[in-house]
């Protein structure tokens, strides 16, 4: 019996990849650097989980020979750049920049109404979350969900599926009985490590990723009704068998 459905948030529940990276950029100017990521760039470094992760990782590449003694200097500078990337996210949500996905709130409100439970698995931090859902959604938003992990409770990133885990451990439930959300191979190979069955909406950050193992790829959930989860589901417990 299909009882949750979990969603990841960027890219997943929304196509915020656009406004993350000028968000980025805004703060690489704000902070005096000459740093500019463009698509191209931010695709590749998206394959990096985590924004503060992202920013290390640049920095490591373009000043490999520069040695941070102690890691105080880097650390400080990331957190710093990461708070003011987060206010230019939270103020382009804000002026209606960032919505959801096709399809996305009209799935939710059918699983609600049916009465599945709802989660949220996610790796970005609980202001990104707030800040989108609450535009989306309303004030009243978290209460659509009744478990959400992100990168304050789990710290490591996709594809590792701590954060998968966590979840199914906080709604009480096996893999079996869930359905995931995503929008990256990160995401999908965090997803299926936890054992759950996934169904891909890519976005154009991502549609170059390797699905195999993906229960369905979509290019949204525009028209997806709980009937076919439940059928996708039941056909992943039951696969058809090879003819004698």
């Amino acid at each position: 019996m299909l009882d949750a459905l979990i969603f990841d948030v960027d890219g997943t529940l929304a196509d915020t990849e656009h406004a993350h990276l000028a968000a980025f950029n805004a703060a690489f100017a704000s902070e005096g650097l000459d740093w500019r990521w463009d698509e191209a760039l931010y695709t590749r470094l998206l394959e990096v989980s985590g924004g503060k992760e992202r920013i290390r990782h640049y920095w490591q590449q373009v000043h490999g020979n520069r040695h941070d003694i102690d890691g105080t200097e880097l650390s400080a500078l990331i957190e710093r750049l990461h708070e003011v990337k987060t206010a230019y996210y939270e103020d382009a949500v804000r002026q209606g920049q960032v919505r959801l996905r096709p399809g996305v709130i009209e799935l939710i409100e059918e699983a609600r109404r049916a009465g599945l439970r709802l989660a949220i698995a996610t790796t970005t931090s609980p202001v990104n979350i707030a800040a989108l859902l609450r535009s989306a959604m309303g004030p009243d938003w978290r209460m659509a969900f009744g478990v959400v992990e992100d990168a304050s409770t789990a710290p490591r990133k996709k594809p590792h599926p701590q954060v998968y885990l966590q979840t199914l451990q906080r709604l009480g439930l096996s893999a079996q009985h869930c359905l995931a959300f995503e929008d990256s191979a990160n995401g999908l190979q965090a997803a299926r490590a936890a054992g759950l069955a996934t169904v891909v909406t890519p976005n154009a950050f991502t549609a170059h990723h390797d699905f195999s193992g993906a229960l369905r790829v979509l290019p949204s959930l525009a028209g997806v009704t709980l009937a076919d989860l439940r059928s996708w589901y039941a056909g992943s417990l039951n696969p058809p068998t090879a003819a004698a």
